[in-house]
C-alpha cells in the first residue's frame, strides 16, 4: 500500500506515520513543501529505531508525484460522504492525505469523486489527528487486501 502525506505540518505524524508504513511494508510519499525537516528530533523520536525500514520518497509537487505514479488514489477529507469502509482496496493503491490544518483542495476532492472518503465521526470535533486517520484507514485497506505485507 502507498500512504501519501500532502505537505504534512506537525513532525510528529509524519514520524507516527512512517512508523506504521514499517509495520506494514507500505511506501510512504512526503509530497511538496514539509512544515519541519525529517532530521527533526520529534520525526526521529515518533519513528523510533524504525527509519531504516521506512520505503520514503519525497516529491516537489503533486504534479510530479501523479507522472511517476500511475494508479488509483483514494483521497481521505472531512468533506467527502462516502465512508472509506465502503471503499474496495486493492494492493498498492495510493491513500492521500492533506495538511493538518487545511487538508487537501477542494478541487482535488471534486475530481477524485467516489474515490474521495472520509472516516465518520461525531459533529464535536471538525477531524482526526492525521496519523490516527492515516492508521484507520491503512488498515481497513490492508484488511481488504489480505494483510500481505
Amino acid at each position: 500500500m502507498n500512504i501519501v502525506l500532502v505537505e504534512p505540518e506537525i513532525p510528529q505524524n509524519t514520524g507516527t506515520t512512517a512508523r506504521l508504513c514499517a509495520a506494514t511494508n507500505s511506501t510512504l510519499h512526503l509530497v511538496g513543501r514539509l512544515g519541519f525537516s525529517l532530521d527533526e528530533k520529534q520525526v526521529r523520536r515518533a519513528g523510533l529505531d524504525y527509519w531504516p525500514y521506512v520505503k520514503l520518497v519525497t516529491w516537489k509537487t503533486i504534479e510530479e508525484f501523479k507522472a511517476e505514479n500511475p494508479g488509483r488514489y483514494f483521497l481521505l477529507t472531512t468533506h467527502a460522504t462516502k465512508h472509506y469502509t465502503d471503499a474496495k482496496f486493492e494492493p498498492n493503491d495510493y491513500l492521500i492525505f492533506g495538511r493538518e490544518t487545511a487538508g487537501l483542495p477542494k478541487d482535488w476532492i471534486a475530481e477524485a469523486g467516489e474515490n474521495a472518503l472520509t472516516i465518520p465521526m461525531g459533529d464535536n470535533v471538525r477531524s482526526l489527528n492525521l496519523a490516527t486517520s492515516v492508521g484507520i484507514v491503512l488498515y481497513e485497506a490492508l484488511r481488504q487486501t489480505g494483510f500481505k505485507f
